[in-house]
């Protein structure tokens, strides 16, 4: 598809983080762009800013009618819309073209040089991190976040559209419409058994993504991993790996071992050793592309993060407040190693929403047993995302299992003042549904100005 000979594209589902970075891409080159969502959000707020006009009531009579010639109009949509959308409907219908998200952004890397990067956790933080690589060493790079990176207060990068750096979504096999020049997989932990079935038909998927990889393209894979590629880890036997690690100021100080040597003193200041990892692979593709190490040393140390992923809301010496995004219980033991290695002596309190049922089906006994290890628990009721109940499947269900003295089932409305009742010195918000509305609350009630 040539998108130089379009001129209008509308979005079902604009404000969704994949959704609105290509919103704001098909903005930064010309197209007039408008969309549909449920409700307003930041991100919808920050497109209309933009000049996007965008509705809240599925309704064909809402959408201007630039955007209703089949001729020169792309319809984009996300596979999170409900069956018996109007809209969706009538594009249909009416022979207009309409792409789910990820093939618009197959198309997309079919026509730049494409570094896209896969795995069940790591992706955002990996993605981000090699966008603001690369920009920083101004490679003519556009890049795709699923979050709103710190350093650019947005979920798109460009500095130009010959390289693209992208998610590789594993959620309904979506990454299979990506043709990557160089790719990496970060893990293959069982996830979105709603959709594979099982941990087998995961890993058979991700070894499917590794064969869209363009003729003399490369594969990085976390060492472990059972695909053959270039290897990355921590202090191991891998091709690119962390070594002679230490911790300055809650910053992570240490060498990369490469192929070619050992390149020494960078800088990263997201706390976790998953993060270490994921700032390796980024270094690894980076200089895979062509950046120098010089380069990436200076670009690595400026990084800020990704909001929702560790994100520090207080750091004062009497609290520390961090809300993290994490969804799995692989994440959630990530999420504990850091704050225990940057906080070994001090209490944690952990404020955990379960996201989807399904999930909190499959994965009951890891999440009891990753939330167990905090010094307190608070858990709010599962967020329900695009599923309806499952009978027996509740958060009082997980509480029971968890094995903690100090565990609670709570309301949202309830978390200030349980937090007020807490000794914890540091408080954790963790999960991937609305919980992320509550951050500002409790940053609000606890701030205390310097």
């Amino acid at each position: 598809m040539n998108f130089n000979n379009l001129n209008n594209v509308y979005f079902i589902g604009i404000g969704g983080i994949g959704m609105s970075a290509i919103a704001r891409y098909f903005v930064a080159n010309g197209m007039h762009v408008a969309g549909y969502d449920k409700t307003p959000t930041d991100i919808t707020n920050s497109l209309e800013d933009l000049g996007v006009e965008i509705h809240f009531e599925d309704n064909i009579e809402k959408v201007s009618s630039l955007f209703l010639n089949p001729e020169n109009t792309l319809v984009v949509y996300t596979p999170a819309i409900p069956k018996g959308h109007s809209e969706f409907d009538y594009f249909k219908a009416n022979n207009f073209n309409v792409l789910k998200r990820s093939s618009v952004l197959g198309e997309i890397t079919k026509q730049t040089i494409c570094l896209a990067v896969a795995g069940t956790h790591g992706k955002t933080t990996t993605t981000s991190i090699l966008g603001h690589l690369l920009n920083e060493c101004n490679a003519p790079v556009t890049a795709f976040l699923g979050g709103i990176s710190e350093n650019y207060n947005s979920n798109l990068i460009i500095n130009g559209t010959d390289v693209t750096v992208v998610e590789a979504d594993e959620f309904d096999r979506s990454f299979l419409t990506l043709s990557p020049d160089l790719a990496c997989i970060t893990s293959m932990d069982a996830d979105h058994l709603d959709i594979y079935g099982n941990a087998e038909e995961l890993v058979k998927t991700f070894k499917d993504f590794s064969e869209c990889i363009k003729p003399n393209g490369k594969l990085f894979v976390k060492n472990g991993l059972p695909l053959k590629g270039i290897t990355y880890g921590i202090e191991d036997d891998s091709d690119y790996c962390a070594q002679n690690i230490s911790i300055e100021n809650g910053c992570y100080r240490f060498d990369v071992k490469t192929p070619t040597g050992i390149q020494k003193d960078f800088k990263f200041s997201l706390p976790g050793r998953h993060n270490l990892s994921n700032a390796i692979i980024a270094v690894a593709m980076a200089a895979e592309y062509g950046c120098s190490y010089n380069e990436l040393s200076k670009a690595l140390e400026s990084y800020k993060g990704v909001k929702r992923r560790f994100t520090y809301q207080i750091k004062t010496e009497d609290l520390v407040f961090i809300d993290d995004y994490a969804h799995h219980p692989e994440e959630i033991n990530a999420v504990h190693q850091a704050v225990r290695e940057m906080y070994p002596d001090k209490k944690v309190l952990a404020i955990f929403q379960p996201h989807l049922f399904s999930r909190t089906k499959d994965f009951v006994d890891g999440f009891a047993e990753s939330l167990s290890k905090f010094d307190e628990i608070l858990l709010l009721d599962i967020y329900p995302a695009r599923e309806l109940p499952m009978e027996g499947v509740t958060s009082k269900w997980l509480l029971e299992k968890i094995v903690n003295s100090r565990k609670k089932l709570i309301q949202k409305s309830e978390i200030i003042n349980e937090i007020q009742k807490s000794d914890a010195q540091i408080v954790l918000t963790i999960g991937a549904g609305d919980i992320g509305a509550e951050v500002k609350h409790i940053k609000e009630a606890f701030y205390v100005k310097d």
